[in-house]
């Protein structure tokens, strides 16, 4: 049959979103919106109830179907108890968007004077987690006979050159390790590596007018700073029947900025 549009729609999925009631004009919140826009049922988890609350309620006064969790990635009953809300309130998972990171907190510690703690932080919220909710969801997709996930990247890890960056490349090497254990069950893995965002995170942490922005820009093809909906499209692809081919694979989208083979 002939390829049309009608797969990219998600009509009737049910997505989770980890970290999408978060700071403002946040990639977790254009996620949760994208989703919905596109006919999925979305849990909007974050550990800011408060947040997840008011991202949840403007999805629904968008005419969109949405329930705000309050969930901590790196608690297993936490992690636990917002599947089974997702599953409750909708009747199942068929996608998971890993998104929910340490990032303005941890990334400019440099390596060498990082404590050992502070190293376990990073790895517990952006790799540990990750997996958490992997885990917990993916009993509930194998029901439904499949499912999608996606793990949030970034361009900071190509090459690491911070903790931060470490943890994200972690997380590629998770992305590969579930792709292949997860594809008998229909289940694909991927994930996106957002470049600079003018996400209210990433305006705090690099501002316009700062110096790595500014030498950056100069050598990135098209514009440096994307808005977080700039990353809705290849999400969509992803966790939609569009995608269904494609497992164990990250997509870069920071126009330009990093550039693999």
């Amino acid at each position: 049959m002939a390829f049309t549009n009608d797969k990219f729609r998600l009509d009737g999925k049910v997505a989770i979103v980890t970290g999408a009631g978060g700071r403002g004009n946040s990639i977790g919140r254009a996620y949760a919106f994208g989703l919905a826009n596109a006919g999925a049922a979305v849990v909007v988890a974050d550990l800011n109830a408060e947040g997840a609350a008011r991202v949840a309620e403007e999805i629904s006064a968008a005419g969109g179907k949405a329930l705000a969790v309050q969930v901590d990635i790196t608690d297993r009953d936490s992690v636990a108890s917002m599947a089974e809300a997702a599953a409750k309130a909708f009747g199942g998972i068929d996608i998971l968007v890993n998104n929910a990171a340490l990032m303005v907190e941890v990334v400019a510690t440099p390596a060498m004077q990082s404590s050992m703690e502070n190293l376990d932080r990073i790895l517990k919220v952006n790799l540990h987690g990750a997996l958490n909710c992997a885990q917990a969801v993916v009993p509930f997709m194998s029901k439904r006979g499949g499912g999608r996930i996606v793990n949030a990247l970034s361009a900071g890890a190509f090459p690491a050159q911070s903790l931060y960056g470490v943890s994200k490349i972690a997380l590629l090497g998770l992305t590969t390790t579930l792709a292949t254990e997860l594809g008998s069950q229909n289940i694909t893995v991927n994930a996106i590596a957002p470049g600079m965002t003018k996400s209210d995170a990433g305006l705090s942490l690099t501002p316009d007018d700062s110096p790595l922005v500014k030498a950056l820009a100069g050598r990135t093809p098209i514009h440096l700073r994307g808005e977080p909906d700039e990353l809705v499209g290849p999400l969509i692809m992803l966790v939609s029947e569009a995608g269904s081919w494609m497992t164990g694979q990250s997509i870069n989208v920071d126009g330009g900025w990093v550039m693999r083979n």
